[in-house]
């Protein structure tokens, strides 16, 4: 039986997800990255949620998604509206979760060939809690 929905040739899917590594199609990441749905995965320089700034969101609004899945770490937590400006200045959506939610959903978003980024935090610090902390 399958559990994964059919996606389109060509994009990206999240294949895999533990605490600080994520794998996209079979190709494992252990730092943060943006992951569009269709393209090039890119590092994303957001080693930490507290280390985050408003540059690291302008540089999502300029790759121009629908709509981006911000997975936050192994913890739900919502960044300030400073830091989303510059999204919500151009009308792009943004959904937060924790990482392991923001892959998942990224995934249904994909099938449905919306265009969606996952800007996905990785971090070593995650890697080395145990799941659920």
């Amino acid at each position: 039986m399958k559990f994964q929905p059919d996606t389109p040739t060509g994009v990206n899917v999240v294949s895999r997800h533990e605490p600080g590594r994520a794998w996209i199609g079979a190709t494992p990441y252990e730092h943060s990255v943006l992951v569009p749905w269709v393209g090039e995965i890119q590092p994303w320089q957001a080693e930490r949620f507290e280390a985050l700034t408003p540059a690291h969101f302008e540089r999502i609004a300029a790759l121009k998604p629908e709509l981006v899945i911000f997975g936050s770490g192994t913890k739900l937590r919502f960044p300030p509206p400073a830091l989303l400006r510059a999204l919500i200045e151009r009308g792009i959506g943004v959904e937060t979760m924790d990482t392991g939610a923001a892959c998942r959903t990224f995934n249904v978003l994909v099938s449905e060939q919306r265009s969606v980024l996952a800007a996905l935090i990785l971090s070593a610090e995650d890697a080395s809690k145990p799941a659920g902390e």
